[in-house]
């Protein structure tokens, strides 16, 4: 186990050092690894990558036959092949939280976009939760802020 872990860690930090990261809102541009961010793995990177880039607002910032890099708000999310056979059932421990301006409509958004849409919302003071997957099955907590 420990050994697959420096395996993925040895692997996120090469990747990182691929990529850049754009500052928005200042039109200023940083070269270099991005600073934070998730990497999925996934066996149809375009498809995936639609996914993120329709439901919010993504851009691809980088392409490659083996990766999409995809940036918003200084967040990089990297949709990579897998270097290894993945298992046809799994638990991923990582779960993407995203902001979103209207939950309703970004559920109903992400089951028309071939994902999933759970039942039950939460809710602080600051802000309420919901829950979908991707296409690919990759669980994300939704998050809008109160006004």
């Amino acid at each position: 186990m420990r050994n697959k872990f420096s395996y993925f860690a040895f692997v996120l930090f090469v990747l990182s050092a691929l990529f850049q990261s754009t500052a928005h809102g200042k039109e200023k541009h940083m070269l270099g690894p991005a600073q934070n961010g998730v990497l999925i793995y996934s066996g149809d990177l375009s498809n995936l990558s639609e996914f993120y880039e329709k439901l919010f607002g993504m851009r691809v910032v980088r392409k490659t036959n083996d990766f999409i890099s995809l940036e918003t708000n200084g967040f990089n999310l990297i949709i990579h092949v897998p270097p290894f056979d993945m298992p046809t059932k799994a638990f991923s421990p990582i779960k993407l939280f995203l902001t979103v301006e209207d939950m309703a409509m970004s559920r109903e958004e992400a089951v028309k976009l071939g994902g999933q849409s759970f039942e039950g919302e939460w809710s602080n003071p600051i802000f309420k939760v919901s829950n979908i997957a991707d296409r690919d099955g990759n669980h994300i907590q939704l998050r809008q802020f109160s006004k």
